[in-house]
């Protein structure tokens, strides 16, 4: 049954005149909150520009008037950011909120141990939901064998604790999956054996409807929804937010200016792989930001995989994720060792600015790589070299974990944070993106579409397009 005296509430406290989805997602929101069933989910599916971070921020400030508290939680540290700013609330990464992580029984690895939801009549809101993945090749990390299976335990175990997964289906989907499972009903109902009440605003809100950005992100989502993708044109008139760039020195001077004008933090250019983010990040090092070396103090870098070493399970992050930012704030020295090359360094958390700056080592043989990480192989010849420090120790268990705590071991692997990859800029907005067009030699398909879509929508006020073929305009 409704709840029709909440359902009012929602509508009445609106400070917009709500759009026909987000009138009925109200409902559906009053509805769901009023079931008893612990079998129950609700998604929230809002595309670019239909007023989902608002209605979202909206429900968060009401909830107190029906005795309920909420949670809020995003898949990364950058998407819990955008969401806490939008909702006026601290926001958490999944991972910080669910789980305490620990040394596996063998002591190889990290396990993630889930926490007991000691919350009651609580709403656990996920934004970004989109990015959260169920792979079972991971069931040795994840409790329940995925990350969703475990969230979705962790809330239901919850007294009176509801469960909302807010997202946007046409956004990509995890690496190698198809789909978004945590927005999927079909696939949400099967999997846990519940009642999913679902939402889709589709509507363009009207304060929004003079931007170029959204106008053209929504025209990709409507070839996604009809599954057309010829003849796709952007439209730049009458709009000053999107800009096409067709010479070097064109993009060169405007990278520059809004750089100048909002800073490293708010300026991000998105390639579609590893080898031309490193071609953009070495020529906007050495042409803009004037650094001659591989490394120097301010210094932006992105983490390309999860590390569990430097930062206690009690700090703010929890742990430095993949896709983290973090900032150089000194260099103490360079190290050649074990035939690779490592700096120590004090650095900072872009996206978690009240976390101490802490000291660390990173190891630099990624920074130019085009693999996304250091790979296998030279992970396990890492492991060999450092091995051989601790050849004096007679027990290969004590050599074992020697090796599991040395620094260098466990340095961060890291990429420059300038020009990044499509999923890499999941979950983060910024003032200025440059789009790269990518190379198609299949020619525009579906997941051509959605990665433009996504990378265009990390955009809040300006978006340059570089190397589109007129065939585009």
């Amino acid at each position: 049954m409704s709840n029709p005296s909440f359902h009012n509430i929602l509508s009445e406290k609106f400070r917009f005149e709500p759009t026909p989805s987000q009138a009925k997602g109200f409902e559906k929101i009053a509805d769901f909150l009023s079931e008893t069933s612990k079998d129950s989910l609700l998604l929230i599916k809002g595309y670019a520009g239909t007023g989902k971070t608002t209605m979202i921020g909206h429900l968060v400030q009401q909830l107190g008037r029906i005795q309920k508290k909420s949670v809020l939680m995003a898949p990364t540290g950058r998407a819990a950011k955008v969401l806490s700013a939008y909702a006026g609330k601290s926001a958490l990464t999944i991972h910080k909120k669910i789980y305490f992580p620990k040394v596996d029984s063998g002591g190889t690895g990290v396990q993630f141990t889930l926490k007991e939801n000691k919350h009651t009549n609580t709403v656990f809101i996920v934004d970004e939901s989109s990015m959260i993945g169920d792979d079972r090749q991971q069931s040795k990390l994840f409790e329940n064998g995925s990350l969703l299976h475990d969230l979705v335990h962790y809330v239901t175990n919850g007294e009176k604790c509801q469960l909302i997964f807010v997202g946007d289906t046409a956004q990509l989907p995890p690496v190698n999956l198809g789909l978004s499972p945590a927005l999927d009903e079909e696939e949400l109902e099967a999997q846990f054996n519940t009642t999913v009440y679902s939402v889709t605003l589709d509507d363009v809100v009207r304060q929004q409807a003079e931007s170029g950005i959204l106008f053209n992100a929504t025209n990709i989502r409507e070839l996604l929804v009809e599954d057309q993708f010829e003849g796709f044109k952007f439209q730049l008139d009458d709009y000053k937010d999107v800009l096409r760039i067709i010479e070097g020195n064109e993009f060169l001077e405007l990278l520059n200016n809004a750089l100048d004008e909002d800073g490293i933090d708010q300026t991000v250019l998105i390639v579609r792989s590893n080898k031309r983010a490193n071609l953009y990040n070495k020529s906007i090092r050495e042409r803009i930001l004037f650094l001659e070396y591989d490394l120097a103090a301010g210094d932006q870098l992105m983490v390309v995989k999860n590390n569990y070493f430097w930062l206690g399970s009690d700090s703010q992050p929890g742990f430095i994720a993949n896709g983290d930012v973090i900032r150089i704030n000194r260099i103490k020295k360079f190290v050649d060792r074990y035939d690779m090359k490592f700096a120590e360094v004090n650095v900072s958390m872009v996206d978690y600015p009240n976390e101490p700056a802490f000291e660390t080592v990173l190891l630099l043989e990624t920074l130019n790589s085009e693999t996304a990480n250091l790979g296998y192989e030279q992970s396990q010849l890492l492991y060999q070299k450092v091995s051989k420090d601790h050849v004096h120790e007679k027990s290969k268990y004590k050599r074992f974990l020697k090796v599991k705590n040395d620094p260098y071991f466990n340095a961060l692997q890291v990429k420059y944070s300038y020009a990044i990859t499509c999923h890499k800029s999941q979950g983060g907005q910024w003032k200025n993106v440059f789009v790269e067009q990518p190379y198609l030699p299949e020619g525009p398909n579906k997941d051509y579409f959605r990665w433009l879509y996504t990378a265009i929508t990390r955009a809040k006020e300006r978006l340059y397009l570089i190397g589109f073929g007129k065939e585009f305009f």
